[in-house]
């Protein structure tokens, strides 16, 4: 398929600079462009590939001002990451085979309800009570439990395991291996030294607007629900434990563990390889960097931690300073207690 940059200046709203009729047909990143490609320029540090990049059109920010001549046709838009991310989806809409149809070698309960314009994929099971909308696409492999409700417009991918009474959403996306609903890790100690496994009859509620990366697993509620809610973002292997409470637009990278009964607020970003501990609230707007470890609760709202146990990052950066004092700070007490001992060298110092 090609598209001229004049149409894709009306798709994204943007200002032509260049030649109208220079055509695209893939996309391309900026460091390494391809001629007849479309890329985008947003961060500083790519500068210089604007000036020697092969992309016939390249998105830009109408702030921006060239510091030398560069042969690609520009496209100033507001945001170039935004405008881009947008194209990209209809892109890829086109490129995705349409995909309906039931397939004979699924087993599909006679008690399931599903919905018209839909694809269901070879060796998928689909029990008794399951409820599929519109327009949604289940891939090969997959398991859905008794009662599960699937949204319209939804994507799930090969060997999702999706367990009896969970719920997704609309407009969602769960990649490949994903496990929802598995029993949460409680347990209680017996007197005889051993544990007693605690029944979790709660489910997994997700709602729309999500996307959950490949391998993630999030636990059912011991009672009640496991909450995902509107627009939350699931890198791939994280882990969700039994009775979290995930706020509206919050996104967490790989590798990142949120302990049982623990609440995010809205608009939370948690680097990857994070570890939040069970019970926690953590407030909206949180910030919290790679490989740091909360044991606490986050009260205000709208900062940035990091670290193990986490800090606050402008007290942490101050900790941090300290740190790397501390040799020289060791050298000169060791010079002070040598320098008494000689002043006094009966006294124990």
């Amino acid at each position: 398929m090609q598209i001229t940059a004049k149409i894709l200046s009306e798709l994204t709203g943007g200002e032509l600079v260049g030649n109208p009729d220079a055509v695209v047909s893939g996309v391309s990143k900026i460091d390494q462009s391809e001629p007849e490609t479309l890329s985008f320029f947003a961060n500083p540090k790519y500068e210089n590939f604007l000036y020697s990049c092969k992309s016939s059109v390249v998105l830009v920010s109408n702030t921006f001002v060239l510091k030398q001549p560069t042969e690609a046709t520009l496209i100033k838009v507001d945001n170039p990451y935004v405008a881009f991310t947008t194209l990209l989806e209809q892109y890829h809409q086109q490129q995705m085979p349409n995909y309906i149809g039931i397939s004979d070698k699924a087993s599909i309960h006679p008690g399931a309800i599903l919905g018209n314009n839909i694809y269901i994929g070879d060796f998928v099971v689909i029990e008794d009570g399951v409820t599929v909308a519109d327009n949604s696409i289940i891939y090969p492999q997959v398991y859905l439990g008794k009662n599960v409700k699937i949204g319209s417009d939804t994507i799930i991918y090969p060997g999702v395991k999706i367990y009896y009474n969970c719920e997704v959403g609309n407009h969602c996306i769960i990649h490949a291996g994903t496990i929802i609903g598995s029993d949460g890790f409680g347990h209680a100690p017996q007197d005889d030294g051993t544990y007693k496994k605690i029944p979790h009859i709660g489910n997994v509620t997700i709602y729309n607007n999500v996307e959950i990366g490949a391998n993630c697993t999030l636990d059912r509620a011991t009672m009640g629900s496991t909450i995902v809610r509107d627009g939350v973002r699931l890198d791939n292997l994280v882990q969700l434990a039994h009775n979290c409470d995930i706020g509206e637009n919050t996104v967490i990278a790989g590798l990142s563990g949120v302990a049982g009964s623990s609440k995010l607020g809205t608009h939370c970003v948690i680097g990857a390889q994070v570890g939040i501990v069970g019970h926690l609230k953590i407030a909206a707007g949180t910030q919290i960097g790679g490989q740091s470890g909360i044991m606490k609760d986050i009260k205000e709202e709208n900062k940035a931690w990091i670290g193990s146990p986490a800090y606050e990052l402008r007290e942490s950066f101050k900790m941090q300073a300290a740190y790397r004092n501390l040799p020289e700070m060791v050298k000169r007490i060791n010079e002070l207690e040598k320098a008494m001992r000689q002043l006094k060298p009966d006294e124990n110092i």
